[in-house]
């Protein structure tokens, strides 16, 4: 069958990487360049030549990884060939991510096109300049939620394969993978249940609460301060995301923690959230201006667990040179004690705690 498949291979047009059958992607997006208009009309031009006369019969769609609301330059110069040319954002509040919602949307219309019966339509993929990471991510989605590969590490893996390794360090001042590998999980347990994807469930962030302390400040400690990020829960219609909550940077609030002396650290929220999350811990210089990130967390809060979302080293975005300043053990352990409490008592060395609003 091997050899059956190898003999009837035809290579993909010229400037096109084949992902999976009928799913494609431009070569530029593998390339810092820029390339000017008149060059990437020539350039287009030539693909959709060869994909004419590759796919004499079939129809073509674009998904396009975009920054800002423009309209896209890809989009002015494929409609000219009768494509259709979807537009995303390429980032969530600084994440290489996009909401759930708008995931559920991509996923669900490229299986439909490629699904169509008596049709064999062809899926192409672009971003604009610095959106490889997100176009990785939103493939290895597609893959997944198609079953033509499974394991969430082993195909975003797969997908980050097909260019340079240095390019996803360039593009991503931080490491995404732990964060895309999360909501990647939550495209396989759409399995599990038929409300996917489940709706959004509003949480009380109460406390984050730090133990074996990363190493800034000269190998000492940290000084962290935390910002959220999502959509405001008193306003469901609107799915803008902005500022919930930022660490007041002051010296009441922002102090040095050294991991010599301090063995918890607790950092009130109490903040209202809802759907797709961004929280950031950034160590604030004594000076009280220069900042340098420790780690970013996307996640929805649908998927919170018992009310609690435990972390450990490998599960946090953090600057690619810097992970070393995460002791091994930095992780998250949880117990009870009696369920009548006004509060659980918790012991932990890394978490976020969390409280529903109906405990509130």
């Amino acid at each position: 069958m091997a050899l059956f498949r190898r003999f009837f291979y035809r290579k993909p047009p010229d400037r096109l990487l084949e992902i999976s059958e009928r799913v494609y992607v431009f070569d530029c997006c593998f390339s810092t360049d820029v390339l000017e208009e008149d060059e990437f009309k020539v350039y287009l031009g030539g693909i959709v030549a060869q994909l004419q006369d590759h796919f004499p019969d079939a129809s073509f769609m674009v998904f396009n990884f975009r920054e800002g609301e423009r309209r896209s330059q890809i989009s002015d110069i494929l409609s000219q060939y009768d494509m259709t040319v979807m537009d995303y954002p390429r980032q969530y509040e600084g994440c290489p991510m996009l909401p759930l919602e708008m995931i559920h949307h991509f996923l669900r219309s490229s299986e439909s096109w490629l699904s169509l019966e008596g049709q064999q339509n062809v899926l192409l993929m672009h971003c604009e300049r610095g959106g490889w990471p997100v176009l990785a991510f939103m493939l290895a989605g597609l893959l997944l939620y198609r079953k033509q590969y499974t394991g969430e590490n082993k195909t975003l893996e797969m997908v980050y394969k097909q260019a340079p390794r240095e390019l996803l360090h360039l593009l991503s001042p931080l490491n995404p993978q732990p964060s895309q590998l999360r909501y990647l999980q939550y495209i396989s347990r759409r399995n599990f249940g038929s409300d996917w994807p489940p709706s959004d469930t509003p949480l009380l962030l109460d406390c984050l609460m730090l133990r074996a302390l990363p190493l800034f400040e000269g190998a000492k400690g940290c000084r962290p301060v935390v910002r959220v990020y999502g959509q405001d829960p008193s306003k469901p219609a609107n799915r803008t995301s902005k500022l919930l909550f930022s660490t007041s940077k002051t010296k009441k609030h922002v102090r040095l923690y050294q991991q010599e002396e301090c063995t918890l650290v607790k950092i009130d929220i109490r903040c209202r959230i809802q759907g797709d999350v961004v929280l950031e811990c950034i160590h604030l210089d004594e000076d009280l201006v220069r900042e340098e990130m420790m780690f970013r967390v996307m996640f929805h809060t649908a998927f919170v667990r018992a009310n609690i979302l435990m972390l450990i080293r490998d599960e946090i975005d953090t600057l690619w040179d810097a992970k070393d300043q995460f002791p091994k053990d930095f992780r998250a352990e949880s117990w009870r004690m009696k369920m009548g409490m006004r509060q659980k008592v918790l012991h932990l060395r890394n978490f976020l705690r969390w409280k529903k609003f109906s405990a509130v």
